[in-house]
């Protein structure tokens, strides 16, 4: 299995060249635009963005359905930014007001207007970061202020206003301090290893070390998972879209910055990967590198069993990497049933579909599990994204009568949320910060490192293995 993911890299690479469907129901208020949405068996499949935009807004006796809200609020990026659709919405709303005002219905104007700080509540919930946008922060704000200064007695819209703007303070607030975190990390060291000596002193400190219980390593895995793909938010993934878009049409669009944790929590994919194959080419002993093969496929094992696949499918790509898969005579001391059990889970074949009824399984185990243990669930987020990209692929955003796709969308926003339901679960497991510690910044070798430990580990057995081999060893006593 490749250790890059292509597919992931190139989809973001910048350029400038579970749940059915919901009724959505018919709003209410007699709006124009209502007559360019279209319904089919009661689910709303396609309509023009300005009658998407009116069917989000409520009137007195219509509020949108909450699925409704997410799906749109999440997909509407692709085609307005969230400060021109705040915009939108702020005039929509100001134009019921005063029909309201001028027939002097106060009882249905405050109603109206608790409907709409609901619905900037779940907005600023959803997608607080929407808000960092100072644009959208000032469209935010002259909703709410008009809100305030129209009805003296509606003491409840103001307190409700003041609570979402303190909720979206503190999350914005959150969100500022992981990025300053974020930027004083640093990724594993990359260990080049001695010019030809690649082995490392037998006193050296390796994996089994610092842990060697196969579980207690798969329980600090899925840590370190579920810390990382906690960062990454559903607009985050919608960039995956936007960068595709982008790159199609030939021009720059979206926010670069969005993809950051996309990038970092598929480099952790990578990292990881590089990891068990450097902790297994740099042991010296035959015997001791069996152990370690062994060791590792049973803490893949083990993360299957929690839910953890994408752990399990980076160590799997780790010990398929060349210079581990070359080592025949350290895997034929290995026993490798357990790991042909794990390669049939991850075979590629019928867009792994092996791997999709696990993961299926594992789902189903989580949506009616009674303890945080049972309800994790991580999926191979190179195949998360895939799946996202070839639905955006196929379908098209637009239909032929000019009507946006809803349909795609609805379908794009269901994975999105299920995937972040995933990734709100809390690690049930005790932290052991020394193992984590190791996991996170323990040096990797290069290709060229790994490759030369496998060589002195093992000589190589053909001609292609003999050249690659003379070729490493002069580009490195030239670099020397």
């Amino acid at each position: 299995m490749p250790r890059k993911s292509v597919l992931f890299s190139s989809i973001l690479r910048p350029s400038c060249s579970g749940q059915g469907q919901p009724s959505m129901g018919e709003r209410g208020g007699g709006a124009s635009g209502s007559r360019d949405l279209i319904f089919q068996d009661g689910c709303l499949i396609s309509g023009s963005l300005e009658a998407l935009i009116e069917h989000l807004v409520p009137t007195v006796d219509y509020y949108p359905d909450k699925t409704y809200i997410f799906t749109f609020l999440l997909s509407s990026r692709v085609f307005t930014p969230p400060h021109d659709l705040l915009a939108r919405v702020g005039q929509i709303c100001l134009e019921q007001r005063q029909q309201l005002e001028a027939r002097s219905e106060k009882a249905e104007l405050k109603s109206f207007s608790a409907k709409i700080v609901q619905l900037l509540k779940q907005w600023t919930e959803a997608f607080p970061y929407d808000f960092q946008d100072e644009k959208a922060m000032a469209e935010l704000k002259a909703i709410t202020y008009r809100l305030t200064q129209c009805e003296e007695e509606n003491g409840t819209v103001k307190k409700a206003i003041t609570q979402m703007m303190q909720s979206l303070l503190l999350s914005l607030a959150a969100r500022s301090q992981l990025q300053e975190l974020r930027e004083k990390l640093r990724s594993p060291a990359v260990d080049k290893g001695p010019v030809l000596k690649a082995k490392p002193p037998a006193t050296q400190k390796d994996i089994l070390g610092m842990c060697c219980d196969p579980l207690v390593l798969a329980q600090q895995l899925t840590h370190i998972e579920l810390e990382r793909v906690s960062s990454i938010h559903p607009e985050d993934l919608m960039q995956i879209i936007s960068h595709v878009d982008s790159r199609d049409n030939h021009r720059c669009r979206g926010d670069l910055t969005k993809t950051y944790s996309l990038e970092a929590y598929d480099n952790w994919f990578n990292c990881l990967s590089m990891l068990v194959a450097t902790e297994v080419c740099r042991v010296v002993k035959k015997k001791h590198r069996t152990r370690m093969l062994e060791f590792f496929i049973d803490v893949a094992r083990e993360c299957f069993n929690i839910g953890n696949f994408n752990s399990m499918m980076a160590i799997i790509s780790g010990m398929n990497l060349s210079p581990v898969a070359r080592l025949k005579k350290t895997w034929s001391k290995v026993k490798t049933a357990k790991f042909d059990v794990l390669e049939h889970h991850m075979d590629p074949s019928s867009n792994f579909c092996n791997y999709r009824t696990a993961l299926q399984g594992a789902t189903q185990r989580s949506q009616m599990a009674n303890s945080n243990r049972e309800k994790i669930v991580i999926p191979v987020f190179n195949l998360f994204v895939k799946d996202i990209y070839f639905l955006h692929k196929i379908h098209t955003n637009h239909l032929p009568n000019g009507h946006i796709n809803f349909k795609k969308f609805w379908e794009i926003s269901r994975l999105i949320h299920e995937f972040m339901t995933w990734t709100q679960v809390e690690c049930p497991f005790e932290k052991d910060k020394k193992i984590q510690s190791y996991l996170l910044t323990a040096p990797i070798y290069s290709e060229e490192a790994l490759f030369i430990a496998s060589f002195e580990s093992e000589g190589p057995e053909n001609h292609m293995e003999k050249d690659s081999w003379k070729t490493l060893r002069t580009t490195l006593l030239n670099r020397a």
